[in-house]
């Protein structure tokens, strides 16, 4: 005997029928929900002109950072970290390709106007995040083209950005009521407020939801490139009262200037936290080179190398080595140390690593990944830290490999030779004393040279 069903039954049938869909769908969007809370968020904080010493976790016993120190106790402070350059455009390029400036094409520092520009052809951490399901915002200092409205070169949306807030290259008048910030394309206009904060407010507002479209159930990844402490320095009153006690005005606007960026780095970092977002956050703290001022006791701009050798601009320790910090919890124990060397150009590597994204694997990619250094294991590398700089006073050129640094000119005929390990102030050079390993290292050097003379000659 047949069972009839009857129109109630056919009603419930179509009730359940629609539930299960309703939470087959629902189950499909938290699965996906699920699958992109376990690809953690990534923020890149850039300083610019930051020194090697100018942080108190880093030795600084007269500026207060009390946000980045505290930043440091709960991550790993690398004591040997390095700019891509010892200027501040190569450097940032060096962050968002993976490559050293001569492979991409932007090794010198670009003033307003110029022609030169990050390739639109370069792969950037960006546009290979945004592929892996992230959403992708930069704000604050750009400095990566000749101008922010110009159509005839990439802007920050070419290169793989969701949302953007930045100025071409310094903020002006100074980071006080700066005019010249340009918002996905548009002039924004004269801004009440101080650089670092206004652009960690922007971010804020774009992390919340408030600006841009962004979607809330993917993962984010954000570049917060300050101007502080880059001349021209302006810092709120408020942060200079907290060196009232100084005599030297310039002294205290550098100071307060710095103290300034800190601040908004913690709102951001609470920010953060108060959107449950902290624990799932891969963040690194570095600085764009060593710090501007050649006669750092006079005037607003100052800065320090803790001793070492040079200042910006240079290939000597003092214009390349800066402030490196990461905190990841679960994977990077709190108040660690790496004294392991590692360079800007790391950080599109490790971004990949972390985030499962692949690497181009049509061009040279410098940077090595620093997951390794986070479990105390050490950092493969297959290509020497290199540098390069046209503009350097001294040696333009130098290499890093293991404790050994050697320098030279561009016509690699006079050679420098350096144990950092034991000479971190590259005060005696070893070039005679160790004739065997000057030799391996004026090979080897030779050798980085010329390939990364060779692909920076090609187009893609």
């Amino acid at each position: 005997m047949k069972s009839k069903i009857t129109r109630s039954d056919s009603g419930s049938i179509a009730v359940l029928v629609t539930t299960v869909l309703v939470l087959v769908g629902m189950s499909s969007l938290f699965a996906g929900i699920s699958r992109a809370a376990e690809k953690p968020n990534i923020v890149v904080f850039l300083a610019d002109d930051l020194g090697y010493a100018d942080l108190g976790c880093y030795g600084d016993e007269q500026v207060k950072t009390p946000h980045l120190d505290r930043f440091a106790e709960q991550g790993m402070r690398f004591t040997q970290f390095y700019a891509g350059a010892g200027t501040c455009s190569p450097t940032r390029s060096t962050i968002l390709t993976g490559r050293t400036p001569y492979r991409n094409g932007v090794y010198r520092w670009i003033p307003g106007g110029s022609d030169v520009h990050l390739r639109e052809a370069e792969v950037t951490i960006a546009e290979l995040l945004k592929k892996a399901g992230y959403e992708t915002c930069h704000v604050g200092k750009w400095h990566l083209n000749g101008g922010l409205t110009r159509k005839d070169q990439p802007q920050p949306d070419d290169h793989g950005y969701d949302y953007w807030f930045a100025t071409q290259n310094n903020a002006r008048p100074s980071h006080k009521y700066p005019r010249n910030f340009v918002r996905n394309g548009n002039q924004v206009g004269k801004l009440k407020g101080y650089a670092a904060p206004l652009i960690v407010r922007e971010a804020i507002g774009w992390l919340e939801g408030r600006l841009g479209s962004r979607d809330l159930e993917k993962p984010f990844f954000l570049t917060v490139w300050s101007h502080e402490p880059h001349k021209p320095i302006h810092a709120a009153p408020r942060f200079r009262r907290q060196y009232s006690h100084l005599d030297d005005a310039g002294l205290r606007h550098w100071l307060g200037d710095v103290t300034q960026m800190d601040a908004a780095f913690g709102r951001l970092m609470a920010t953060l936290k108060r959107m449950d977002a902290a624990k799932n956050t891969f963040v690194i703290v570095t600085s764009d080179n060593g710090p501007e001022s050649r006669n750092p006791d006079k005037g607003r701009t100052r800065g320090t190398t803790g001793g070492l050798r040079g200042r910006k601009r240079d290939a000597y320790e003092g214009g390349i080595r800066v402030p490196g910090i990461v905190r990841w919890p679960g994977h990077v124990e709190p108040s660690s140390v790496s004294k392991q060397p590692a360079v800007t150009s790391d950080i599109f590597t490790t971004v990949c690593d972390i985030a499962e994204a692949s690497l181009p694997q049509d061009r040279t990619i410098d940077g090595a990944s620093l997951v390794p250094a986070f479990h105390g294991q050490a950092i493969e590398r297959d290509v020497p830290l290199y540098w390069h700089n046209r503009i350097a006073k001294g040696p333009k050129i130098a290499m890093r490999s293991g404790d050994w640094k050697i320098l030279t000119d561009e016509q690699l005929k006079d050679f420098e030779l350096y144990n950092l390990a034991k000479d971190p102030e590259e005060n005696n050079d070893l070039a005679d004393e160790r004739p065997k390993r000057f030799k391996a290292m004026k090979k080897k050097l030779r050798d980085v040279h010329r390939g990364v003379e060779r692909e920076g000659n090609t187009s893609y």
